[in-house]
């Protein structure tokens, strides 16, 4: 069912949203307060309140008509992805470009599986690093990119 609901608000919904100027991804889990479907928007410029109560006002009205649960009762959540949002499409990278990242490792590389530094490239197989020195990763060894946060 999870997959269904997912599958129909990202073909109806999503496109409504990207129209807007914002990146959307979906998650429809069921969480200790019952089920959740949460939309996570994003632009270049950022994400705020406004941003999270414009999209909700649209796509609530839409989601009463389409019903993608069938009845069953959910909440909806509109939400920035955070300041912390793994890099996952081109994107992100392409945002993250000459800023600090986080690459987390499957196994171990030369004794470490964390590594940090500049975003310096990337393409479908690789992603490059420079810190002291420039270290390039293949994508299927990495399980995961962050961006680094520093206060």
């Amino acid at each position: 069912m999870a997959g269904k609901v997912k599958s129909i608000v990202m073909e109806k919904i999503c496109p409504i949203i990207e129209d807007m100027g914002y990146d959307v991804e979906v998650d429809y889990t069921k969480e200790s307060d019952g089920m959740n479907l949460t939309f996570y928007i994003d632009c270049d410029k950022g994400v705020d309140i406004d941003d999270c109560e414009k999209v909700s006002k649209i796509i609530d009205p839409l989601l009463d008509e389409l019903n993608p649960t069938d009845d069953i009762p959910y909440t909806l959540n509109v939400s920035s992805p955070g300041i912390d949002k793994p890099l996952k499409s081109e994107r992100d990278f392409n945002r993250n470009l000459g800023k600090k990242i986080e690459i987390t490792l499957f196994a171990k590389m030369n004794g470490q599986k964390v590594f940090k530094g500049q975003l310096i490239s990337f393409d479908q197989n690789i992603v490059t690093i420079k810190n002291e020195e420039t270290i390039s990763f293949a994508r299927e060894k990495i399980a995961h990119i962050v961006p680094v946060i520093e206060f």
